[in-house]
C-alpha cells in the first residue's frame, strides 16, 4: 500500500448510470477530507478478478483500502473517512452521532424507496406489473420526501453544518433525477443543489466521469 487509499470504480457504465455509481460517494468524502486516492478500475461487462471478492464479497463497487483497513459498502467507507476528518464528522460527540444517524437514514429510510422507482423505470417500465406498481412507489417516495422536507425546514443542511449525512443524502436524492419528484419539494431541490454545488462534489463527479472509458468499436 502507498500512503493514499485505493478505491474501486467501474471503467464504463451506461449513460443513465453515470454520476450515480456509488464510488461517487467515496470520492466526494475523500475530496471533502482533502485526501488523494488511487483508483482500481473494473469492467462491469465481464467477470470480476478473483482477488476482488476478497475486497468486496459481492463484486460491487466501491471497495476501499488504506494502510489500516479494507472496506466495502459506501456508507461504511464514508463513515471511516469521516473518523479522521471533521469536515465530515464533527468532533462533538452529539453532533457526530447525529451526522452518523443521517448517513444511516439516507441509506435505510430514503434510498430503498427511490431505488424501487429507478428499477421500475430503467429495467421494467414496459411490464404490466411495473405499470401497476409505479403509482404506489411514487406515493411512498412522496411521503418520505415530505418527512425529509419537514425536518429540513429552513435549514441549509440537515443539522447545523454540512456533514457526511448531507453527503450521503444528496447522493441518494440524485437517484430519482429526471423524475421531478425532488422538485415537488422546493426546499429539498435547493438542498440538493447546494450539495452538488460544493467544489468537492464537482471534483468527485469530474473524476468519476474522467475514469469512464469509451468501449472499443465492434468490428463489422
Amino acid at each position: 500500500m502507498t500512503g493514499q487509499p485505493t478505491i474501486s470504480a467501474f471503467c464504463w457504465v451506461p449513460d443513465f448510470a453515470r454520476g450515480l455509481v456509488r464510488d461517487l460517494r467515496v470520492r466526494w468524502a475523500l475530496e471533502e477530507a482533502g485526501k488523494g486516492y488511487a483508483v482500481r478500475k473494473l469492467d462491469p461487462r465481464g467477470e470480476r478478478p478473483t482477488d476482488y471478492f476478497i475486497e468486496q464479497p459481492f463484486g460491487q463497487v466501491p471497495s476501499y483500502r488504506d494502510e489500516q483497513v479494507s472496506l466495502f459498502e459506501s456508507g461504511a467507507i464514508v463513515l471511516h473517512i469521516g473518523q479522521s476528518s471533521e469536515a465530515l464528522l464533527p468532533a462533538d460527540p452529539g453532533e457526530r452521532a447525529r451526522a452518523t444517524a443521517w448517513v444511516i437514514a439516507a441509506l435505510n429510510s430514503i434510498e430503498p424507496y427511490l431505488q424501487q422507482l429507478a428499477t421500475i423505470d430503467l429495467f421494467s417500465a414496459g411490464e404490466d406489473w411495473a405499470k401497476a406498481r409505479r403509482p404506489e412507489v411514487v406515493k411512498m417516495i412522496q411521503g418520505r420526501l415530505q418527512r425529509l422536507a419537514d425536518h429540513l425546514g429552513n435549514r441549509e443542511w440537515l443539522e447545523e453544518r454540512f456533514t457526511a449525512g448531507d453527503l450521503m443524502m444528496v447522493t441518494v436524492l440524485r437517484i430519482v433525477r429526471g423524475t421531478g419528484l425532488v422538485e415537488q419539494f422546493p426546499t429539498l431541490a435547493a438542498y440538493q443543489a447546494r450539495g452538488e454545488a460544493r467544489p468537492a462534489f464537482q471534483r468527485a463527479l469530474a473524476a468519476q466521469f474522467a475514469d469512464f472509458e469509451e468501449p472499443e468499436p465492434v468490428a463489422p
